[in-house]
């Protein structure tokens, strides 16, 4: 059987068609010749022409049988030929050639066409109707209904009825046809009323009434609506029967539709009032029944239809019915037309031709004359009362599909333009340009149509918005470019309608329109929403959709994009499309377009909301792994880092998926390392909504943080109607208006409103922008009565929140809180609960801060209610609703915690400006009642219970205060529980030192407690043996053997994990789902693959080890699609609880982090080994590739061993799963066991390390003995780790091999060899073993495998140097010249490759260079020159940011005697000078003013020549040298400007040119402006010559406030107050008559610190740091310092609280004053006795007080303890090392905002303090108050250990920081200079003075050494208390002479010692108040 091209069966078919034409055409005959060759179209066209040609003609045989006998012939024909006709394009025309036949059949005497035969051919006609559609439907129909027709009238019942059902298949057909819509069905019907209302038998009326019926109950749409329209217009019939047939007709198909007689007629109303009513007065039975069918009463029915009806009758001067509907309606018909004006007008303007028109607007204007008192009333000024909704509604009309009457609506705007131009004269309609016409009103109509798309005047179907969206298109183009006015507008229109799925395809058309109708230049500000949009919904888009999206892209890249001419037009805003396959043309192109630089493309991405999701992950999947290892690299990661980790994975599953696989390819970025500030913001309303302007601060917030988001993120049109409401109202409280978006700006809104409208973030802007002038309501329901407290009565946590929020919206308090808590009653009954539970804290303020007991009272309950059910063993709420709750609680109680501590706050700051107020305490006193109220004992147990520490450790911390205060104690009184439960609270707040300090307390810690101490500090063996002896005691505890099981792993001992699973699971094997985690990870572990599948095909097992399992698994399978899906999975699943946790919580989610990081690695070694290139040189470049990035992502995660051993295992898994077994793999391989030894070798835990060790060994990985000899010396035993290396080195040919190695080596095994090399000499050096020349050889060895290697070269000069200093005085004048040469060479060649050791080698060379220069006989020595040529080369050499760094130093050697080192000294200042003016000048500063005229004249002389050098690189320079020294020559007038009495200057009389210098581009001297930021060490090469190396967005100055404050002291420093670029207010103390030096390099000295402890794990992750401001020296004499804001003196805020305490000062106390004296005399032992029993009982400690008032919310609370702790302990050391006195209470400062300690005043430095005259005895404030704020722990944990980590950080980088304070030795302080001058006077009596000079020089120079030595032996660890004879540490004896290194631990339990002796304490100067 074979089938033509058309797919019909040619030979059996062909065969039954001849047949069944045959006997159709008979007597003709078919023509039979050539029929096999032809094909089917040829074929049929010949048989159609036979037909047509036979049936010209009558018919053959005229019987009855025979017609019928054809007939059936025909319909069989008809049904033979579907299968071609529907193949046919156009359509073949096959029934209209079968019609003629049927015509035939119909013609002759009745006798021969019988009923039979006329029902045949109806039933023939019915078949020709359903075969033959496409042909029924073609542009040249048939005349079916003409034929159906006759059937209509036959007289019998059952050929009409035949016809009927035919007629009911045409009908359908025409309306399934969706391009023609229904114009054939309004014909049909047209003619079928016209029948119903001839005079046609009732019979004939009957029949068709019942088909219509018939019609009616499967219709849809608009042919319901003929149907429908059609039966009501019979209701009116004088014969009973048929309106009754009619009438059931109409009940049927409502029935059938399943629809009320309303509902079934409501969305044709227009059409039905029309006709009903026009007829009332010729035909009233019509509307009477019509009204009994839809059970309206008459009137009513008239009243709701009167805008469908009017405008018909206006237009038709129905003058009578218009008469008596207003009699019936009580009103008069001017009052009719002008209730309804503009849809009247509408109608009547829309009319066809002008004279129609013309007629209806005079009898218009005839109606409203006649009404009128005066006048006649012209038809402008009737338009012109209602031409925006007019213009509308036309507007509407230019949007129909059918085109005659969108052009019936442009002629109609024509003649509208044409009655508001008031012509007489009518001009031809097509000549109006409507353009400028529709301007003017354009805004209004937009505004109109918003207000119909979003049902504001009644819902609206699909198909009615469709066509208000294409009338807004008309109205585009019709408007043309002029459109961009009301651009904002618009935008918003398509965006909110493009979200509606079924209203996409339409709005794109629309959106596409806008955008090519505008002007170019007006559509760049469109670009990024339109294509935002466009991305985020692709995958929704239908394909007609699509296309339309690609059109409006299109043409911004092609069209648009190809008119970029500047940067401010450009196409920066459109977001990535590259991962769209559909779009990747314009993506291409779009790419040409803009050459972006990846990290401003990251940052663009970053800034839109999570639209940008998709594009984001595309960014970090494409090439760009080099930009992302840059941003998070070093110690401190760029702010963009912590932008990505911060999304919060919120939203759908395809949002969440999006952004978890972010995350993953980002990596679990170390928490320490970046900034993550959480985005939420926090608003406390201080004044009860009595303050206007708050209010409205509180409203936009509601709109921006809360409103918006939940209104763009939920799906739930219902609740978006509620929040769209809840925005309007509060964006008219805001007293937002339409006329904001007026483009020319309007006087009618106020400077202050628009700036508050344009500060809204742009999808603010875009979201709420719609809603202006917005009409939603929401219905105002009346609460049930609830029962009080609420809680126990509802069943979950949302009913809760909801019915309590609800209910206390009814009891807010105020006008203003109830005009804005008011609109949200709707939009906090929903199933999102954000938004109660958003504004619940502000109500609960609201109502507490008022004077109503009763709500008080009601809400205490209400709390107690929550907490009481936390700790209640029967409880019956739900877990989710206990933990929820109390969430919401502890929320609530943070927010009224924190509106106490802002109140008195501003309490505190009114009293010391001299106000008073009364409302704010008494509302303070309130709220603090409440809070005071709720017991502690039950907020710290019920905090536990749901997980919310800080809370529960604040509130079991004020427990034991309070029971420690008692005295006595109760009997019996043990802490021992309490203290458990600080330890386990510690565990979970993962603060290790904390659980530290606790421990201390604890004398017999039980097995539990060292469980949690040993796990916390990562000793995991400790802590499996603590778990095996719990084992032992409860073998069946599930508990214990995760336990045991969580430091298995943790260790890497999988196979004994694995056998412990299997032990357990056969004696319970009911527990195989709680250890299915730990078997499976033990499974694969060891390559059990078959129990990893059987583990994992478990579906119940849903962890994240098994999860993980099922992506191996697909790995392993190599099948793509299960590889997907299960990443998919994975990481939905792995990802939650980063969701759960938020933004916020990304350490409590970090372990998540991780397992993402691990799932993107999978990702990424499955792709990189399943695509190796062919070639050995290839694959192992891709190999290498990997590695780098691995090596890379591993470096920037928390830098533990539990981490980082987890991450490798699975790589190692990872790379096993590659099924050829390749050496580049197995060296991959032996790398990772390499790096696992090494992690665990720094953990301590040897038996791991020594078997990773073994592995790595086994894969033969390359330099696996460096690591191997580490181990070794770890554990001890250094001689054997060295003669371990020494010959392994010589195996592998690394030392004493002279043979030339003339294989090509690769730059990373040149590297490894040079770091052996180093390793070897630097232990040989330690061993003091072998000659210094032979280390030497060892490291010119390394420096010359590695030529470029920063470390090579460091450690040679470090060698070299360290000879030097080992030297005789004799030997470093000879043979010490040369090894400086040597040792400054290597450190400049060190410093040109790397900035590791910048601070190492910048510092020592210059001191080595220049101190060389000043001695004579280095001087003179023929090295020297060429050291002097080193140095100058070097400053080419070396990146201009590293002479930065040590900067200062280099400015306090510009007097050097010697010219010719002055000459390149001179070289380097310009240097860096040009390189970085604006921080630069401020260090210089102190030069050019100096009171030294021979540094002043080279300090000039150098900007001279920077100002006068052509050859500058920068041509502002001049300008900025010349202004900034203009300021500081106005500062140091500010500094020694005459005050006398006042207490106030005003700059812009005493210093007029300082405030005239605004808004210049002089940088504003903050510490952290000066601050040098390096790069990160691993984004180093030696040819990166610059460096961004501050921050760009450092604030300049804007202005100089008026105001100067002199403060008290005797000084008078004057304040001043200046405003930066950034809007921040900033204020500095210019200092007169003092030395400003000391603390300016005392702040570089902290700023290194600060660095050294960001590179510190352990220190960074504690956050250690020095709190540093801005100092500039102006001169020896003055200068100015940053004021530090928000901060407090620690002396008044003890007092205040000794004062409540009725505690009085010691000035008062005589008796003190006594003890005092007394203590002052006697011996240590008596001060110290004097001091315990008679002043400290007088003054008890309180300062935890300070703490738990300032910061009473528990997280804020315990944050601010342990800055404190932190930063005192860092500064305790730092101030020890210093030799830091005069540390009273006023010169120690606290931050009111986070607890920090802030050190002031460094005039007592360099143990000044021992040398007063009451010497100081301790080497840093550690006083009983001090010791109080600490806490429970005191001194011990987070103090001490900070101590001890600032304390060996310090020791480690004792040179870098020596050679900070080298700059006072070459720059002398002011005050040593004054020591020296008694000297040079004694001299000066000498008869040489020269000599004199000469001597005077050298003793101020050996002073200063002087004073720096002890800082050098303190950071050698030598020293002993000089104020104590003989005193025993720890057994040993320490005093006299007797000094030795003493370990850090130990050094910093002496100085603690020391600190809190009793006896120095009371031997300090009493005004220092060692008491307090």
């Amino acid at each position: 059987m074979c089938q033509d091209a058309d797919g019909i069966d040619t030979s059996h078919w062909r065969v039954t068609l001849q047949s069944l034409v045959s006997a159709i055409i008979f007597p003709d005959e078919l023509q039979c010749k050539g029929i096999g060759r032809e094909d089917t179209a040829s074929y049929m066209r010949r048989i159609l022409d036979g037909i047509k040609s036979r049936w010209a003609r009558g018919l053959h045989d005229s019987s009855s049988s025979g017609r019928a006998t054809l007939a059936e012939n025909v319909a069989s024909l008809a049904s033979h030929l579907k299968l071609f006709s529907r193949q046919q394009s156009p359509p073949p025309h096959v029934a209209t050639a079968l019609l003629l036949p049927l015509h035939r059949i119909l013609e002759g005497p009745s006798t021969e066409v019988d009923v039979h035969v006329r029902r045949q051919v109806f039933r023939a006609l019915r078949t020709i109707i359903r075969e033959h559609s496409a042909d029924i439907q073609s542009q040249e129909p048939p005349p079916v209904f003409d034929f159906l027709q006759r059937g209509f009238i036959d007289k019998d019942r059952s050929v009409r009825i035949d016809a009927g059902r035919a007629l009911a298949d045409l009908v359908h057909l025409h309306a399934h046809v969706a391009d023609r819509g229904c114009k054939p069905n309004e014909t049909i019907f047209m003619n079928i009323n016209g029948l119903l209302d001839s005079s046609v038998k009732d019979a004939v009326k009957e029949t068709l009434l019942s088909t219509i019926g018939s019609i009616g109950r499967d219709a849809q749409s608009e042919l319901l609506g003929r149907v429908v329209y059609c039966l009501i217009s019979q209701l009116g019939q004088e014969n009973h029967f048929l309106k009754g047939l009619a009438y059931t007709q109409l009940l049927e198909i409502a029935k059938k539709q399943r629809k009320s007689p309303y509902v079934l007629v409501s969305p044709y109303i227009s059409q039905v009032a029309s006709f009903v009513v026009s007829r009332k007065c010729t035909n009233p039975t019509l509307i009477f029944e019509t009204c009994r069918f839809l059970s309206v009463h008459p009137t009513d029915f008239i009243s709701v239809t009167l805008s469908k009806t009017l405008p018909h009758l206006f237009a038709n001067s129905e003058g009578k019915v218009l008469e008596d509907i207003s009699k019936e309606l009580g009103k008069t018909t001017p009052s009719l037309f002008l209730n309804h004006s503009h849809e009247i007008l509408a109608h009547v303007y829309q009319q066809h031709g002008p004279a129609q028109t013309t007629r209806s607007l005079t009898f218009i204007t005839n109606i409203l004359s006649d009404a009128a008192a005066v006048g006649n009333i012209d038809i402008q000024s009737i338009v012109k009362s209602c031409v925006v909704p007019l213009l509308a509604n036309l507007v509407v009309v230019l949007g129909d599909e059918n085109e005659e009457r969108a052009a019936l609506a442009v002629d109609a705007l024509r003649k509208v333009e044409r009655s508001i131009a008031g012509e007489t004269r009518e001009r031809v309609l097509i000549d109006i340009d409507l353009s400028p016409f529709l301007k003017t009103y354009m805004l209004g109509v937009v505004s109109n149509l918003n207000d119909m798309l979003q049902d504001v005047h009644g819902k609206k179907s699909f198909s009615a918005k469709k066509q208000i969206l294409r009338g807004l298109e008309a109205l585009i183009i019709q408007i043309g470019a002029l459109v961009n006015g009301i651009s904002p507008q618009i935008m918003a229109t398509l965006q909110t309608m493009f979200l509606v799925p079924e209203l996409a395809e339409v709005t794109l058309t629309t959106w596409y329109t806008f955008l090519s109708t505008l002007n170019v230049k007006d559509v760049f500000p469109h670009t990024g929403t339109t294509s935002a949009a466009i991305v985020s919904a692709w995958s929704a888009l239908s394909p007609p959709a699509r296309e339309s999206a690609k059109k409006c892209l299109r043409h911004i890249v092609f069209d648009v994009g190809s008119t970029v001419r500047n940067d401010e037009e450009n196409l920066d805003e459109v977001v990535d499309l590259g991962h769209i396959p559909e779009l990747s043309e314009i993506h291409t192109q779009l790419q040409s377009r803009r050459v972006w630089d990846p990290r401003v493309q990251l940052q663009k991405i970053m800034e839109r909301c999570s639209m940008a999701l998709g594009e984001l992950q595309h960014f970090m999947r494409n090439n760009h792994a080099s930009l992302i290892q840059s941003l998070a690299a070093g110690d401190v990661f760029d702010p963009l880092i912590g932008s990505i980790v911060c999304r919060d994975g919120e939203g759908s599953d395809t949002l969440r998926r999006l952004a978890f696989e972010c995350m993953g390819i980002l990596g679990a970025v170390d928490p320490d390392r970046c900034d993550l500030v959480s985005k939420e913001k926090r608003i406390i309303v201080r004044s009860n909504f009595e303050d206007f302007a708050e209010a409205i601060s509180f409203a936009l917030h509601l709109i921006e943080d809360v409103l918006v988001g939940a209104f763009r993120s939920t799906s739930d049109i219902k609740y978006q109607g509620h929040l769209a409401f809840t925005l309007q109202e509060l964006l008219r409280f805001c007293e937002f208006t339409p006329a904001l978006l007026s483009s020319g700006g309007t006087t009618s809104i106020s400077a202050q409103v628009r700036k508050r409208w344009n500060k809204f973030p742009k999808h603010v802007f875009e979201t709420v922008t719609p809603l202006l002038g917005a009409r939603f309501a929401a219905p105002r329901k009346e609460l049930p009565q609830l029962p009080s407290p609420i809680y126990p009565h509802q069943t979950t946590y949302r009913e809760w929140i909801q019915s309590w929020t609800a209910y206390l919206i009814t009891k807010a308090s105020g006008h203003t809180a109830q005009a804005i808590f008011g609109v949200f009653r709707s939009a906090v009954r929903n199933k999102d609960v954000g938004v109660a539970h958003h504004i619940l804290p502000h109500l609960v303020l609201n109502i507490l801060a008022s004077e109503n007991n009763e709500d008080t009272g009601g809400i205490l309950q209400e709390l107690l209610a929550v907490l009481n059910d936390q700790v209640a063993s029967d409880s019956p709420s739900t877990p989710d609703k206990k933990f929820l709750s109390a969430q919401a609680v502890f929320m609530l109680l943070d927010h009224l915690s924190g509106y106490v501590r802002v109140l008195r706050q501003d309490t505190t700051a009114k009293k010391s400006e001299g106000r008073k107020s009364r409302a704010i305490p008494e509302q303070l006193v309130r709220v603090d009642s409440v809070l005071s109220s709720i017991d502690h004992e039950l907020m710290a147990k019920a905090a536990l219970q749901c997980r919310a520490y800080a809370r529960s450790l604040m509130n079991f911390e004020r427990q034991i205060v309070s029971m420690r205060e008692r005295q006595p104690p109760p009997p019996g009184t043990d802490f021992t529980p309490y203290y458990e439960r600080l330890h386990e609270i510690y565990a979970q707040l993962d603060e290790p030192d904390g659980m530290e300090g606790i421990s201390t307390l604890i004398l017999s810690p039980s097995l539990e407690h060292q469980i949690r101490q040993h796990e916390s500090t990562g000793r995991w063996t400790a802590a499996q043996s603590c778990w095996e002896v719990r084992l032992q005691q409860q073998p069946d505890n599930l508990d214990f053997h995760l336990g045991l099981l969580r430091c298995l792993r943790n260790l890497g001992h999988y196979d004994t994990l694995r056998t412990h699973v299997q032990g357990v699971l056969v004696r319970n094997p009911g527990w195989e789902s709680a250890l299915a985690d730990f078997q499976v990870e033990s499974a694969w572990m060891i390559g059990a693959w078959d129990d990893v599948h059987r583990i994992a095909a478990n579906k119940e097992h849903e962890g994240s080890s098994v999860v993980k399992a099922r992506v191996l698994l697909a790995m392993r399978s190599g099948d793509p699609s299960p590889i997907e899906e299960s990443l998919t999975r994975a990481r939905l699943v792995l990802g939650a609880p980063i969701a759960a946790s938020g933004a916020r919580g990304y350490r409590r989610a970090y372990d998540a982090l991780v397992d993402l990081h691990m799932i993107h690695e999978l990702e990424l070694i499955y792709e990189a080994i399943s695509h190796l290139p062919p070639s050995s040189q290839g694959r192992r470049s891709a190999i290498v590739t990997l590695s780098q990035i691995l090596g890379a992502r591993l470096n920037r995660t928390l830098p533990t061993f539990r981490i980082h051993e987890s991450l490798l295992s699975m790589r190692r898994t990872a790379f096993s799963l590659s099924p050829i077994s390749r050496p580049s793999i197995t060296s991959q391989i032996g790398q990772s066991w390499l790096a696992s030894a090494k992690i665990a070798r720094k953990a301590g835990q040897w038996q791991t390390a020594y078997s990773a060790m073994l592995q790595a060994q086994h894969t033969n990985a390359r330099f696996s003995f460096m690591e191997s000899a580490k181990l070794v010396r770890a554990r001890g035993e250094p001689l054997r780790a060295l003669q371990e290396l020494e010959n392994s080195m010589r195996i592998f040919g690394f030392v004493d091999n002279n043979t030339l190695d003339l294989t090509r080596e690769d730059e990373l095994s040149k590297r490894m060899k040079a770091k052996a090399q180093i390793l070897l000499a630097r232990w040989m050096n330690e061993s003091d073993r072998y000659e210094a020349s032979y280390v030497l050889k060892q490291f010119q060895n390394a420096a010359g495998s590695a030529p470029e290697w920063e470390s090579a070269f460091y450690h040679l000069g470090h060698f070299q140097d360290q000879c030097y200093r080992n030297l005789s005085t004799e030997d470093k004048s000879s043979r010490g010249i040369k090894m400086n040469f040597q040792t400054i060479k290597c450190f400049t060649e060190a410093a040109a490759y790397g900035n590791k050791f910048v601070y190492q080698t910048i510092p020592r060379l210059l001191t080595l260079w220049l101190d060389m220069g000043e001695r004579k006989v280095p001087a003179e020595h023929p090295l020297f020159d060429k050291v002097n040529s080193v140095v100058a080369s070097s400053i080419d050499n070396i990146p201009v940011y590293k002479w930065f760094t040590a900067f200062p130093q280099i400015v306090s050697r510009i007097g050097h005697p010697n010219r010719v080192v002055y000459l390149v000294l001179s070289k380097l200042i310009s240097s860096v000078i040009r390189e970085y003016p604006k921080q630069a000048l401020w260090f210089f500063a102190s030069v050019v003013n100096s009171t030294k005229p021979n540094r002043q004249q080279r300090g000039r002389a150098i900007l001279d020549q920077l100002k006068n050098n052509p050859a500058r690189t920068d041509p502002n320079l001049p300008d900025l040298i010349t202004s900034l020294h203009a300021m500081i020559d106005e500062l140091l007038r500010l500094c020694n400007y005459p005050i006398g009495d006042r207490k106030t200057l005003l700059m812009q009389k005493d210093f007029p040119n300082m405030r005239g210098m605004k808004d210049c581009n002089i940088l504003i001297p903050l510490q952290s402006s000066l601050t040098v930021n390096l790069p990160p060490v691993s984004s180093m090469s030696h040819r990166d010559k610059r460096h961004n190396l501050f921050d760009p967005l450092s604030p300049t100055f804007a202005e100089f406030h008026d105001r100067i404050e002199i403060m008290h002291s005797l000084a008078k420093p004057r304040k001043i107050t200046v405003e930066g670029s950034d809007g921040v207010r900033y204020m500095f103390l210019g200092k007169p008559k003092d030395d400003l030096r000391k603390d300016a390099r005392l702040m570089d000295f902290n700023g290194i610190i600060n660095k050294l402890l960001k590179t510190n794990s352990e220190s960074r992750r504690r956050q250690l740091r020095i709190r540093t401001y801005g100092v500039v020296a102006l001169n020896e004499e003055c200068g100015v310092i940053q004021w530090v804001p928000n901060t407090i003196p620690v002396r008044p805020v003890l007092l205040k609280y000794y004062e409540a305490k009725n505690i009085p000062a010691w000035k008062q106390s005589k008796e003190l004053g006594d003890v005092t004296k007394r203590i002052k005399e006697g011996s240590d032992k008596d001060a110290a006795e004097l001091f315990v029993t008679k002043i400290l009982p007088e003054f008890p400690p309180v300062f935890h007080e300070w703490f738990v008032e300032t910061f009473p919310e528990p997280s804020v609370w315990l944050a601010s303890r342990l800055n404190y702790g932190r930063t005192m302990a860092v500064m305790s050391m730092v101030g020890f090392i210093l030799g830091l006195g005069d540390r009273h209470c006023e010169n120690i400062l606290l931050d009111t905002n986070t607890g920090d300690v802030v050190h002031v005043d460094f005039s007592c430095l360099f143990e000044k303090g021992k040398t007063l005259d009451t010497p100081e005895r301790v080497p840093f404030r550690l006083t009983q108050n001090l010791v109080d704020g600490l806490g429970v722990t005191g001194i011990e944990g987070v103090f001490r250990i900070a101590c001890e980590i600032t304390m060996q950080l310090l020791r480690d980088n004792k040179d870098p920081l020596m050679s900070v304070l080298d700059a006072f030795i070459h720059d002398p302080l002011v005050e040593w200079e004054d020591e020296t001058r008694k000297i040079q006077r004694r001299h000066a009596k000498d008869k040489d003075k020269a000599n004199a000079a000469i001597k005077a020089t050298a003793d101020l120079r050996l002073w200063a050494k002087s004073a720096l030595r002890p800082i050098e032996r303190k950071l050698k660890g030598l020293y002993s208390p000089t104020n104590v004879k003989e005193r025993t540490y720890g057994g040993i004896t320490r005093g006299g002479e007797d000094e030795r290194e003493i370990s850090t631990s130990n050094l910093v339990q002496m100085v603690i010692q020391e600190a809190i002796d009793n006896a120095n304490l009371g031997k300090m100067y009493p005004g220092w108040a060692a008491w307090h």
